[in-house]
């Protein structure tokens, strides 16, 4: 690998704007200082990157696995968000590696922590019991069981795993990549890393300008997708919001405030201003109810269920029910806070400058400090007083100094210009309805000969840097189609996280816990075939025979490519 082709390539890549010129030109003199090669490399270690990895491993291949923190898991580690997914979670609807997923971590938590002999038994495990999720459960532990599952090819010498590099640059020839560069971001040590395939699972599309893979941001235009719920006009710069989590137990006649927040002041009086409007103050239990976007009111009681009609916050995201287990184990319930009224509008993680970028996490992280000093000191209970200073700020349980989660919860990155794009006809109910004739209650999303999985969420968009508010109605069980992770030009660049071939709006029902999964798994395993049928990916789609013998490897998997027909 040339260092003249690395610095074409990354020069090249105009949106990868942290890549500043002057930290370009510093780095042409410096010498290399090593390199590693493997059948794939996994750029990105979240879900759909150890996913990706798991089933390359499986198939024998020699995988390289890199991650820009210091934690695998992605948005259920260390962006700590327990898993969204949808009714059917428990029996179907995902792929058997992913259920097995969740089965290992309520096993951890019956072989590692005391459990009450009813939650023990219980057969759908839920120890949070927290109202988001049939899996609330602390990051710690999936980290646990993500890094077992990779543990033996660790060991034995097939996975390499990078914690803590980022990618820098890219060397690529006629529309393939040859290698990428990342840099360890603790002793600015870089490596060239080479293999036939790669694989971005970055939780931003990391790879895509870099590599020089067309992508698009933000929202496109109703006449560019003919969606009904598209925006009247394309803007890139409108994404959904991002937020900084974190997790917080409650500690009855303790005072556990947090300093004041420098930015509170700010925070405190903060009017969203979308369209349609926000009713009122951010930082307020009142918010837009976001299929209705009528004023909804909250409740916030860490003490109990809370008043009776109305969502309590504290048991949403419970990721620890101290009834779960035995007397004594936790002082109090653990509660993560995912929140809209910690979603950050003020700026975006892409399209924007390294230190721009920097500002804004940096500024949604007062924001989640200013969330949590509000609900310390000054949010309403339902006894006529005022805050709640018992509850207490767990860091410990994300591992960070700030007591903030080490990753932004990302929504939207940026999305390949696909063979296929997803768009809402395929899986809106309404659009699906409207198109076909069908009943709106018995109609089904399209069906894809080349699908390579199934998902189900409501198509949830929530308020973004451009103003709009929640965007979120409902959606159809739908396939994975394979065309969406195919880059229309670059050949050997698989995406598997939030940047496949999906619209601002369809992304909104294809970014979650379960999907994820199945995509890098599916990615993984498709690049595996890849090498042992000596083909690209573009191949696979293109010939009906080799297209049906990759999928028949994924359903020997327990991927499922269709769902039931009632």
């Amino acid at each position: 690998m040339h260092r003249r082709d690395l610095l074409r390539v990354a020069l090249g890549a105009a949106s990868a704007s942290w890549l500043l010129p002057g930290r370009l030109r510093a780095r042409q003199d410096r010498v290399l200082s090593g390199g590693e090669s493997g059948d794939i490399v996994v750029v990105g270690g979240g879900l759909g990157g150890c996913a990706a990895a798991l089933a390359a491993l499986e198939a024998g291949l020699r995988v390289i696995l890199t991650e820009p923190t210091d934690w695998i898991g992605g948005q259920l580690t260390q962006q700590a968000v327990p898993p969204d997914e949808h009714r059917w979670i428990e029996s179907h609807g995902a792929t058997a590696t992913y259920r097995q997923l969740r089965a290992a971590i309520r096993d951890y938590y019956r072989r590692h922590y005391p459990l009450t002999d009813a939650q023990r038994a219980a057969t759908a495990l839920n120890p949070g019991l927290g109202s988001v999720s049939r899996l609330c459960v602390e990051p710690r532990v999936a980290l646990a069981v993500l890094e077992a599952l990779l543990a033996p090819y660790r060991s034995g010498g097939r996975l390499t795993v990078l914690l803590e590099h980022e990618p820098i640059a890219a060397d690529v020839e006629r529309h393939r990549v040859r290698g990428v560069r990342v840099r360890n971001q603790v002793s600015g040590r870089e490596l060239d890393l080479s293999a036939p395939f790669f694989v971005d699972a970055s939780e931003l599309g990391d790879l895509l300008p870099l590599t020089g893979t067309e992508f698009v941001t933000g929202a496109e235009s109703r006449e560019q997708t003919g969606e009904l719920h598209a925006a009247e006009r394309a803007d890139p710069a409108n994404q959904q919001a991002f937020t900084v989590c974190f997790a917080v137990d409650h500690l009855p006649g303790r005072n556990s405030i947090i300093d004041r927040p420098s930015e509170y002041d700010y925070w405190r009086a903060f009017v969203p201003r979308l369209e349609p409007p926000w009713p009122g103050r951010l930082l307020d239990l009142t918010y837009s109810h976001p299929a209705t976007l009528t004023p909804r009111l909250l409740g916030f009681d860490p003490t109990g269920d809370g008043p009776a009609g109305r969502l309590n916050l504290w048991i949403y995201r419970r990721i620890a029910a101290r009834d779960s287990f035995r007397e004594g184990t936790y002082d109090g319930d653990i509660s993560l806070i995912n929140w809209p009224q910690n979603d950050y509008l003020l700026g975006n993680l892409v399209g924007v400058s390294a230190t721009e970028r920097e500002r804004h996490i940096a500024r949604a992280k007062q924001l989640s400090l200013s969330l949590l000093y509000w609900l310390q000191t000054e949010v309403p209970r339902e006894d006529g007083g005022t805050g709640w200073p018992g509850l207490r700020l767990r860091g410990d349980l994300v591992a960070t100094d700030d007591g903030l989660a080490k990753f932004p919860y990302v929504r939207e990155a940026r999305r390949i210009v696909a063979l296929y794009t997803v768009r809402e006809r395929d899986c809106g109910r309404d659009q699906r309805a409207l198109e076909t004739g069908e009943d709106p209650q018995a109609v089904r999303a399209a069906e894809y000969p080349d699908s390579i999985g199934v998902g189900s969420y409501h198509i949830d968009l929530h308020p973004s840097s451009g103003g709009n508010n929640y965007i979120d109605f409902p959606s159809l069980p739908f396939q994975i189609p394979l065309g969406a992770l195919l880059p229309r030009h670059t050949r050997n660049v698989i995406p598997a996280c939030k940047n496949i071939g999906t619209t601002h709006v369809t992304n909104g029902c294809y970014r979650l816990h379960p999907v994820e999964w199945n995509l890098g798994e599916s990615a993984g395993a498709l690049l595996a075939f890849c090498l042992q049928r000596h083909c690209d990916p573009h191949d696979v789609r293109a010939d009906a025979g080799l297209l049906a013998e990759y999928q028949r490897t994924l359903v020997a998997r327990g991927v499922e490519l269709a769902w039931p027909a009632s």
